[in-house]
């Protein structure tokens, strides 16, 4: 993890980036409390302490607004750390510290290609679905798949397209929560994408209202334990059903730049 940062970056005027413009069409956009949202990671870092889970805290990254988002740095793969290729140039610090840190773990990858973040990535059986948002280059995707025959790991990557332009990651709007178990907001995705998921998963629908809410945007700690933001009421209830382990932290200052409890870990390792 890393805590958020003392920088703040102005989402309004005449020069906003147009990836982002788009993605404020599909994500609720306001300026966080930067103190609030330190406070918020706290809990959730005791917590997941408190449940036997090692956190470590990656250097401060001066001038990036974003930095308590490590989950787009990389991601694990079976026992290799794949370092992403950030598509926004203003976060390479955040992959710098990051860098940093893979020294010391035995197998890192890199990709030669295109540009791929973590929010984008999830393990399935056997595969690798990746989503094609505005983050993730379909260069990204082939190169992660050449990475992988060249780490020695036998999974195919399945990329995951959308329905509409300016989706920030893929884990915002599909979340595989346990085995077998994912939510799904349905309206994003095309009919072909909806009937593989309802073929691959017991789906968890969620609404509009409960994704632009980063509501989709939990954390699997264990196989049947989920950590929820408060306020996802609906979602716990339909976990709980499923025998699903529900834990829930405030997390209502982080979710303000869409992103919430998986956005702010990165797994280096999984029990």
């Amino acid at each position: 993890m890393r805590y958020a940062g003392d920088f703040t970056r102005v989402l309004g005027g005449d020069d906003v980036h147009p990836v982002l413009v788009r993605q404020m069409t599909t994500s609720t956009w306001s300026q966080p409390d930067v103190s609030l949202v330190r406070t918020q990671q706290d809990a959730l870092i005791a917590l997941l302490r408190s449940r036997d889970i090692e956190v470590m805290l990656l250097d401060q990254a001066p001038g990036c607004s974003v930095q308590h988002y490590p989950r787009d740095l990389g991601f694990v793969i079976d026992s290799t750390l794949f370092l992403a290729r950030l598509n926004s140039e203003h976060r390479q610090p955040e992959a710098a510290a990051l860098a940093r840190l893979a020294a010391d773990v035995p197998n890192v990858a890199r990709l030669s290609a295109g540009t791929i973040e973590g929010g984008d990535v999830m393990l399935h059986t056997g595969s690798v679905l990746v989503g094609r948002s505005e983050e993730t280059s379909s260069a990204g995707i082939d190169a992660l798949q050449d990475a992988l025959g060249e780490a020695g790991i036998d999974r195919e990557v399945i990329p995951v397209p959308f329905a509409v332009p300016g989706i920030v990651h893929l884990d915002d709007h599909f979340n595989i929560v346990a085995p077998g178990i994912a939510l799904i907001h349905a309206a994003v995705f095309a009919r072909p994408q909806r009937r593989w998921f309802e073929q691959n998963f017991d789906p968890i629908h969620v609404t509009d209202d409960e994704a632009r809410g980063v509501q989709v945007n939990v954390l699997a700690i264990a196989p049947g334990t989920v950590v929820v933001a408060e306020g996802s009421e609906r979602i716990s209830g339909e976990l709980r059903e499923r025998g699903v382990e529900v834990l829930a932290v405030d997390y209502s200052e982080v979710t303000r730049v869409p992103g919430s409890l998986r956005c702010t870990t990165l797994p280096l390792t999984r029990g």
